[in-house]
């Protein structure tokens, strides 16, 4: 949860998936106070899957419970796509960010921000760079990871900081430290306000990283022929998540097959 900011003479309390302004003139203090814990309140908290003794009940909890977060997600990402498409479609070569309208002009640097995207290129690049990145993740290859990544939700770190994905962060007191950290190492387990963040960050950072150019190039070839996105597909480009390599990608190929997740990637 980030701490309350002020800007512009306005108080921006941010939440993981949520904004609340609240003019700071005439404010009761009582109400900033309520809209902050309403913030750091997860109301849809990790369940304890470590209660299931049956494996079969486990699992279909556990999808579940992460099914709707990842699916949510996947939906702001297709709002977010669909008004670059938008602007896309109002821009030249040669338009300039300065010559848009305000709202679209502060809403594509919050993209190009958020997704990584070369600050030195024009702005016909840019939103090029933004529609190859900014698109929907395979629901099967997302629960797949998560369920991989956390144990099927059971991990230390999937309990004590909502990661499902073993993502890292580089700052001292960023996250959970890891026991068997080497000594030469400085890297944490990122710690998540709820797991609607988590799924964010995950997304993100299958969006933007280089290490998945390949997995977000195959997914455009196949949007642009009339072809379906998979997670069994779309695994082969994770080669660079875990260090197991292809022994990784196997793994989460043969899990999306057993547990009969393709289903899930089908166009409704």
């Amino acid at each position: 949860m980030k701490k309350p900011f002020i800007v512009f003479g306005t108080i921006v309390i941010a939440g993981a998936s949520s904004w609340f302004w609240l003019s700071q003139e005439g404010v009761d203090s009582s109400l900033v106070e309520s809209a902050s814990q309403l913030l750091q309140r997860d109301v849809n908290p990790l369940p304890d899957f470590q209660q299931y003794a049956d494996v079969k009940a486990k699992k279909q909890a556990f999808f579940n419970y992460l099914q709707p977060i990842i699916e949510a997600s996947n939906q702001r990402i297709s709002q977010d796509r669909r008004r670059i498409e938008e602007v896309n479609g109002s821009i030249t070569k040669t338009t300039l960010l300065d010559e848009m309208g305000a709202s679209d002009r502060r809403f594509l640097l919050s993209m190009i921000q958020r997704y990584e995207v070369d600050s030195e290129l024009t702005l016909a690049q840019q939103v090029a760079a933004l529609l190859n990145r900014i698109d929907t993740v395979p629901v099967s290859l997302a629960l797949t990871q998560a369920a991989m990544e956390s144990a099927w939700g059971t991990s230390r770190f999937a309990r004590e900081g909502n990661n499902l994905f073993g993502q890292w962060c580089y700052q001292r007191g960023c996250g959970i430290v890891p026991k068997r950290r080497g000594p030469d190492q400085i890297h944490e387990v990122a710690r998540f306000a709820n797991v609607d963040a988590a799924v964010s960050s995950y997304m993100r950072n299958i969006n933007s990283h280089r290490a998945y150019e390949g997995l977000r190039s195959a997914r455009a070839t196949l949007i642009s022929t009339g072809q379906p996105v998979t997670g069994h597909q779309m695994a082969e480009h994770l080669l660079r998540y875990s260090q197991r390599g292809s022994a990784y990608v196997e793994e989460l190929q043969s899990m999306i097959r057993v547990n009969k997740l393709a289903v899930l990637d089908q166009p409704t």
